[in-house]
């Protein structure tokens, strides 16, 4: 059939052939494996791992995704018939493209940012998280108090136990001011009594609290 095989490179080849008039009506399979077993192989179309159907109209077909460095055979009949070796060719594969090595490395290195750049938004989710929650913690202790009491509530009970106290110190300032006021009143009738004895004429008796005694009108007489 006179089948060639043009524009080889790492992926991909170019598959020439010419027309044959018993496939106007029809199509053409092109047929094509790695031929690691080129010696024990068969021509049988159960043996090759790809078939496209091309259109009778076209007389060419770029194969892809093939192996870079790897050994080829691909073979064209007419309605998918076994193969013989007239219509059959062995290529090989060049190296990797550059620019899909280029791609390929550009693929994988966004996908590794892509990846650290999900990885570093978690931990610092993470980390925002565990501060704003020792924020509050340490605001909440500091509201609290050291007794684990809000400062309203300390104040409270502050004054609720300085009210006795308070009280009882009510109580001893109006029982000195009590006193007082005896002992003066006390010491007022004794002065009354020395400067006019003739008042005398009757006990006087004043509060136990002043804790002293008048003179007796028996005595206000000896004083007279």
């Amino acid at each position: 059939m006179g089948i060639t095989v043009q524009n080889i490179t790492g992926n991909t080849a170019m598959v020439i052939w010419p027309k044959m008039a018993s496939c106007a009506d029809s199509f053409y399979s092109v047929m094509y494996r790695p031929n690691w077993n080129s010696v024990l192989s068969t021509y049988s179309r159960k043996s090759f791992q790809k078939e496209e159907r091309v259109p009778a109209s076209r007389s060419s077909f770029v194969v892809e995704n093939l192996t870079p460095l790897t050994t080829y055979i691909v073979c064209v009949t007419c309605q998918s018939a076994n193969p013989s070796g007239d219509q059959c060719r062995v290529f090989n594969t060049l190296e990797r493209d550059p620019a899909s090595a280029s791609n390929t490395k550009k693929e994988l290195a966004l996908g590794i940012w892509l990846t650290s750049s999900i990885l570093l938004l978690i931990i610092a989710a993470i980390l925002l998280y565990g501060c704003l929650h020792l924020l509050c913690r340490r605001r909440r202790e500091r509201l609290q108090g050291p007794n684990g009491t809000s400062p309203e509530q300390d104040h409270g009970k502050a004054r609720t136990k300085s009210t006795p106290y308070g009280l009882e110190e009510l109580g001893r300032q109006s029982q000195l001011m009590q006193d007082t006021e005896g002992k003066q009143s006390g010491g007022i009738q004794l002065a009354t009594i020395i400067e006019n004895p003739s008042v005398c004429k009757e006990p006087v008796v004043l509060t136990p609290k002043s804790q002293e005694r008048v003179p007796t009108a028996g005595q206000c007489s000896a004083i007279n």
